[in-house]
C-alpha cells in the first residue's frame, strides 16, 4: 500500500487554515493504479478535510479496509489483479457487523458504460465516468458520507435497543423469580407450587407416571418462637428449608406452604422411593446443630424435628389433585398424632 503523502512544512506565517467541513476527518480510501488520478482526486477533495488512504490494486484495497475501516471507498473498476467490481462484491458480501460493516463504494471507470450495471447490482452505491467534474465528485462523496453516518447511527440505535431489550428481559426474569419465591427461605412460594402441581398432576395422569407429594411441618415450632423469639424461629425455618432442599433432587419442587409448613412435589417418584427420600429429610432435620445465643452471650443447643405426610399416584382412591393433597395432609397429622418426628404414608 502506498503511504499517505505529507505536505512540506511551511513557515509559520505562510500556513493555510486547517481544512474543515461537515465530514472533516472522515476516512476516504482511494483505490486506483494511476498515481496521477489519485493525486488529482486528493487535491480536488482536500478542502473538505478528509483523511485519505491509498491502494494501488484490489488486494491492497482489502488490506486497507481491514486495517483502517474507511468511511468511503472511491475505486477504479479496472486494475491489475483483483478489479474494482470484485472488491466491491467482497466488501458488500461482508457488510455485516462481523465483517467490514457498511462502507459506501463509488466505482470509477474510463469507459462510458462498462460494468456499470454489474457494479450497481453487486452493491456499488454510486458510479462515475472519468473524467468527472470535481464539484460533482465532491457532492457525491458528501452524499455517500451522509448515508454512512445515517447507517452508523441506525446500527448504534439498534445496538442500544438490543441492550435495552436484554436488560428488560433480565429484569422481567428477576421479577418473575421474585414473584415465585418465598423471601424468608428462598424456596418457591405457595402460588408457584400450586401452578406446578396442576401441571405435574395432569402430566402424571396422562402418562400414568408416578408422582409423590410430601407435606412437612416443623414440630413444636410455636414453642421455639415463644421461647427464643421470632428471629431465631426464622433461622430455624431457613435451616430446615436448606437441609430439606439438599436431600431432594434437582427436579423436585420444594416450597414454603405457610408458616412452618413445607411442601414438596416429587415427579417420577414411586411410593417406595418417596418414602426413602422422606426418611433422609427427617433424619437430616433431626441432625441439625442449632444453637441459640442469648442477649447475655450464653449459648444453648436447640433440637429440631419434623413430621412428614406422604401420598402418591397412581392410586385408586386419589383421582384428583385435591384428594392427593388431602391424603398427604391427613398423613402429616397422623405422624404428629403418633408422636412427631416420623413419616406417615398414605395406604389404600
Amino acid at each position: 500500500m502506498i503511504p499517505d503523502s505529507t505536505s512540506k512544512k511551511m513557515p509559520e506565517g505562510n500556513r493555510r487554515p486547517a481544512p474543515s467541513g461537515e465530514f472533516a476527518g472522515r476516512t476516504v480510501l482511494l483505490v486506483d493504479d494511476d498515481p496521477a488520478h489519485v493525486q488529482h482526486v486528493r487535491q480536488g477533495l482536500a478542502p473538505h478535510g478528509y483523511t485519505f488512504r491509498e491502494a494501488r490494486d484490489g488486494a491492497q484495497a482489502l488490506s486497507a479496509i481491514r486495517e483502517h475501516r474507511p468511511d468511503l471507498i472511491l475505486m477504479d473498476v479496472e486494475m491489475p489483479g483483483l478489479g474494482g467490481v470484485e472488491v466491491c462484491r467482497i466488501v458488500k458480501a461482508n457488510s455485516g457487523e462481523g465483517g467490514f460493516g457498511f462502507i459506501p463504494v463509488i466505482l470509477m471507470t474510463a469507459r462510458q458504460a462498462a460494468g456499470k450495471v454489474e457494479g450497481l447490482e453487486l452493491g456499488a452505491d454510486d458510479y462515475l465516468v472519468k473524467p468527472f467534474d470535481m464539484l460533482e465528485l465532491g457532492a457525491r462523496v458528501k452524499s455517500m458520507l451522509r448515508l454512512k453516518g445515517l447507517q452508523d447511527a441506525l446500527i448504534e440505535k439498534n445496538r442500544e435497543l438490543d441492550r435495552a431489550n436484554k436488560e428488560l428481559a433480565r429484569k422481567r426474569e428477576e421479577l418473575l423469580a421474585l414473584s415465585r419465591t418465598d423471601p424468608l427461605t428462598g424456596l418457591s412460594n405457595r402460588r408457584y407450587f400450586e401452578e406446578r402441581l396442576q401441571e405435574e398432576f395432569a402430566r402424571a395422569r396422562r402418562y400414568r407416571s408416578p408422582l409423590s407429594l410430601v407435606m412437612l411441618d416443623i414440630d413444636y415450632f410455636k414453642r421455639v418462637n415463644d421461647t427464643y423469639g421470632h428471629p431465631f424461629g426464622d433461622e430455624v425455618l431457613r435451616a430446615v428449608a436448606q437441609v430439606t432442599r439438599a436431600r431432594l433432587r434437582e427436579v423436585d419442587l420444594l416450597a414454603r406452604y405457610g408458616g412452618e409448613e413445607l411442601i414438596a412435589l416429587l415427579p417420577e417418584t414411586s411410593p417406595e422411593d418417596a418414602l426413602r427420600a422422606c426418611e433422609r429429610v427427617r433424619e437430616a432435620i433431626e441432625g441439625l446443630q442449632l444453637e441459640h445465643r442469648a442477649s447475655d452471650g450464653t449459648k444453648r443447643p436447640v433440637r429440631c424435628t419434623a413430621s412428614l405426610g406422604l401420598a402418591s399416584i397412581p392410586s385408586p382412591s386419589l383421582q384428583t389433585m385435591e384428594e392427593l393433597m388431602h391424603a398427604a395432609d391427613e398423613c402429616l397429622y397422623a405422624a404428629k398424632g403418633a408422636g412427631r418426628n416420623r413419616v406417615r404414608q398414605h395406604e389404600e
